[in-house]
């Protein structure tokens, strides 16, 4: 099915580049946690799924069957659009191809990433924005394109899982 195969080639809800966590139900932290899976504590003791998700493998979920319901929930305004037959499953490929470049673009021109656990592109590029030297002009108006882009094809809105994107 197309839409299977649009969330195989992107992964970007899972990597980082979209949010940060994954706000988790109570009784799914424990089975997450025996999966290996890196749990938080957000702002009020609620269990969050830090992103990039350690079960994202090759753009794929290594726990698809296990996932926690907020993933089985999410969809993309991507994944929305072709499921409605908005865009063709080659656009929609060009799209995913087109945000994976720009975020590689990104990481390419970012400082090192020296974490012991590596953070994600936008997170990197956010933070190194707002440091003493900032970003270059070329750098930050590459971070405004690909931020754009994720924006208008993937959440469109704030950069919570589920919070505010119009999405399940």
């Amino acid at each position: 099915m197309s839409l299977s195969r649009l969330c195989q080639r992107c992964g970007l809800c899972c990597d980082g580049s979209l949010f940060s966590h994954v706000p988790l139900q109570p009784e799914e932290a424990g089975p997450a946690r025996r999966h290996g899976l890196d749990v938080e504590e957000l702002v009020g003791g609620a269990p969050a799924l830090r992103q990039c998700c350690t079960a994202l493998k090759n753009r794929q979920c290594t726990l698809y069957a296990q996932r926690p319901e907020r993933c089985r929930a999410y969809g993309c305004r991507l994944y929305h659009a072709l499921a409605s037959g908005q865009v063709s499953v080659d656009e929609a490929f060009s799209v995913v191809d087109q945000a994976h470049a720009l975020l590689a673009a990104l990481d390419e021109s970012l400082p090192p990433d020296t974490d012991v656990r590596p953070s994600p592109v936008m997170e990197r590029a956010r933070f190194a924005d707002l440091s003493e030297h900032g970003l270059s002009p070329e750098t930050r108006a590459l971070r405004e394109r690909t931020e754009a882009l994720l924006d208008a094809h993937f959440h469109g809105g704030p950069r919570h899982f589920g919070e505010g994107s119009g999405e399940p």
